[in-house]
C-alpha cells in the first residue's frame, strides 16, 4: 500500500499547507485523499501517527536531496556547495524541513515526537558525504558547510554563496580576522 500511503501523506501535506496542524482533521485529510477515514486510521493509527509519518517523509526527502547533490558528476567542492544550497532551499521552502534542521518547532506543525534532531541530520549528511566524497576531510567539511548553511536559515539574509563558504573553509592560510 505504498502508493496509498504516499497519497495520504500528500493529502496531509496539502491540508497542512492551508491550515495549522491543530486545525487539521482526519476527515479532511481522508477527503482530500479520496479515501475513507477508516483507511487513514488503518494506515497511521491516528493523527499523531500521521504527523510522525509526515515528518519522517520530509526528513527522508531532505536526505534524498543531499544524496542527489553528492552523487552529481562534479568535483567534490561543487558537490559540497550543492549540498549547502539544497539545505538552504529546502529549509526555506518546507516548514517541516526547517523545523527538523533548526529544532525550532512552530506550534502550527505536527509535534516532533521522535523526529531526528538537527545534530542527527547534520551527522547523517556528514556520513553520506563520507561515502560519496574522496578524503574523510571532505565529510567533515560537508558537515561544516551544512551547519554554515543553517545559519542562513536561522538568520536569513542574502542567498549564501556556497562556493565562497567552501573557499574560506579550505584556505588554511587565512585567519578568522582575515575573513
Amino acid at each position: 500500500m505504498p502508493a496509498a500511503r504516499e497519497s495520504l501523506l500528500d493529502a496531509a501535506g496539502a491540508v497542512l499547507s492551508a491550515r495549522p496542524w491543530p486545525a487539521v482533521t482526519m476527515v479532511e485529510v481522508a477527503a482530500a485523499a479520496g479515501v475513507s477515514r477508516q483507511t487513514l486510521y488503518n494506515e497511521f493509527g491516528g493523527k499523531a501517527g500521521l504527523g510522525r509519518a509526515l515528518i519522517r517523509r520530509e526528513a527522508d526527502r531532505y536526505l534524498d536531496g543531499v544524496d542527489r547533490a553528492l552523487s552529481a558528476p562534479a568535483a567534490d567542492a561543487e558537490r559540497l556547495a550543492a549540498v549547502a544550497e539544497w539545505t538552504v532551499r529546502a529549509a526555506r521552502a518546507h516548514p517541516l524541513v526547517r523545523a527538523l534542521l533548526t529544532g525550532a518547532w512552530d506550534p502550527r506543525l505536527p509535534a516532533a515526537g521522535r523526529a531526528p534532531g538537527p545534530g542527527e541530520l547534520a551527522r547523517a549528511v556528514r556520513d553520506r558525504a563520507a561515502g560519496a566524497l574522496a578524503p574523510r576531510e571532505d565529510a567533515r567539511r560537508c558537515e561544516l558547510v551544512v551547519r554554515l548553511a543553517l545559519s542562513y536559515v536561522i538568520a536569513p539574509g542574502e542567498e549564501p554563496d556556497a562556493r565562497e563558504m567552501l573557499r574560506l573553509l579550505s584556505d588554511p592560510t587565512r585567519t578568522a580576522g582575515d575573513r
